[in-house]
């Protein structure tokens, strides 16, 4: 993407050391807020004006939440802050010899760069072959996936064809992690509680939901307690589990699986993984497995003023000889633990290393059902729902969200109900624009 000359950064010069922090999700959050008022002047950039909740995307998916209840604007939450900059772009290029970005915008020079970019849909290098899947990265995908279930019953009720008819009814899911799972779990609910309710004219037992898992177990980043139990909670939503199968193909109107089985299906979700989400200029020898390796402290490897945090940061310990999974609670906690750690620098001191404490795990398989893995003790059922509610709750951003998810949530438990049942903005299959809107970026 080529610079708009018709616009410019606009940052003013500051005798405050400069730290740039490229991405607003958990991690850039977490490091800006860290250092609010401690001396320097702080530019934010992403492409959106909002932070995105991620882990509740799938319920923007499945019409449980609109995607303002789990979004908050950039602005507003660091809009107390002094010398705190933010602009909506998009960066092109790190040039480290320089100490500059080059962005949609312009360029900007930086003593310190942080780069917590995130992740991006991992499809293994066979992009083509799933060029027409449902990622679920962000809130425009999420809307898209809600429009095309709800178009789908839309067509299966108009309609002549059976084989047409049941194509339309059937769901596939790639990816048997806690997304996989709960999305697999929303559609369960959908099937028994929702969809029949709008759709009386169809027939909801031949409504088909597979979950497809190239490991020998559901959660595998979980025990052997939760892998079980996730299962038998999916089987309840008469949903079928295939472990140890591979997604070959997809092209929009079959799937294809490696043990020669093909499933007329219109919808493919893909949860199967992500990977960093790479801005180029860094030297290749810092790259690996498409994250960025950085020390014990964040930093980059062979670079004195350039971090990295979240799951664009490869940082191996004893514990995880692999690097450190990607996962929120991981960025939280790094950002918070550099920006203590820039403070550290600005005064000479000696920086702290990083210890990821583990808090646990866990996943929801729809009302009443989840699993969580704590250190020492392992549950599931209602219980371990209301943990799961209650973790994620307190983990949105702003009073109106948790306000708002939480009134959503009591409703639909009372009435399962799915109030925001809306193609707002009908779905249309174009790869072109999808892969204009997956290229690699800010967040």
């Amino acid at each position: 993407m080529q610079n708009n000359l018709n616009y410019s950064i606009r940052i003013p010069s500051s005798t405050k050391k400069r730290i740039v922090i490229i991405g607003g999700g958990f991690g850039g959050i977490q490091l800006a807020r860290g250092l609010k008022n401690k001396g320097f002047q702080v530019v934010l950039l992403d492409r959106h004006n909002y932070h995105t909740f991620q882990p509740l995307l799938y319920q923007v998916a499945t019409a449980g939440l609109e995607p303002d209840s789990i979004a908050g604007p950039l602005r507003k939450l660091l809009q107390h802050y002094k010398d705190f900059y933010f602009r909506m772009a998009l960066v092109n290029e790190i040039i480290p010899e320089k100490n500059m970005i080059d962005t949609t915008i312009g360029k900007l020079e930086y003593d310190y760069l942080v780069i917590a970019v995130g992740s991006k849909t991992n499809y293994f290098g066979q992009e083509e072959r799933f060029d027409k899947a449902f990622p679920l990265k962000q809130i425009p995908q999420a809307l898209d996936l809600r429009s095309q279930i709800l178009q789908n019953f839309e067509k299966a009720i108009m309609t002549t064809d059976k084989e047409e008819r049941q194509s339309l009814k059937n769901f596939v899911i790639v990816g048997g992690g806690p997304t996989g799972v709960e999305v697999a779990g929303a559609l369960g609910e959908l099937k028994m509680h929702v969809l029949p309710n709008d759709y009386k004219e169809l027939d909801f037992e031949k409504m088909n939901i597979y979950l497809v898992e190239g490991q020998p177990r559901l959660l595998s980043g979980m025990s052997e307690t939760a892998s079980k139990k996730s299962y038998d909670f999916l089987k309840r939503f008469n949903v079928t589990v295939k472990l140890g199968t591979i997604v070959k193909a997809f092209d929009g109107k079959f799937v294809h699986l490696d043990d020669g089985m093909v499933i007329p299906s219109q919808t493919l979700v893909w949860a199967a993984g992500v990977t960093g989400n790479m801005i180029d200029g860094l030297s290749e020898e810092v790259i690996a497995n498409g994250r960025i390796m950085v020390d014990e402290f964040n930093k980059v490897k062979s670079y004195e003023n350039v971090f990295a945090i979240g799951d664009i940061a490869l940082q191996k310990s004893k514990s995880f000889p692999n690097g450190l999974p990607m996962l929120a609670p991981v960025a939280m906690q790094q950002g918070k633990l550099l920006a203590k750690n820039l403070c550290h620098l600005k005064k000479g001191k000696a920086p702290l290393p990083f210890q990821y404490l583990d808090k646990g795990s866990m996943a929801t398989i729809g009302r009443n059902k989840a699993v969580v893995d704590l250190k020492g003790i392992k549950f599931s059922g209602l219980f371990a729902w209301f943990v799961w509610m209650f973790v994620h709750l307190m983990s949105i951003i702003g009073f109106r969200n948790k306000l708002v998810v939480f009134s959503n949530w009591l409703w639909n438990y009372f009435t399962y109900d799915r109030g925001t049942r809306l193609i707002i903005r009908p779905f249309i299959r174009n790869p072109e624009k999808k892969k204009q809107r997956e290229k690699v970026s800010v967040i």
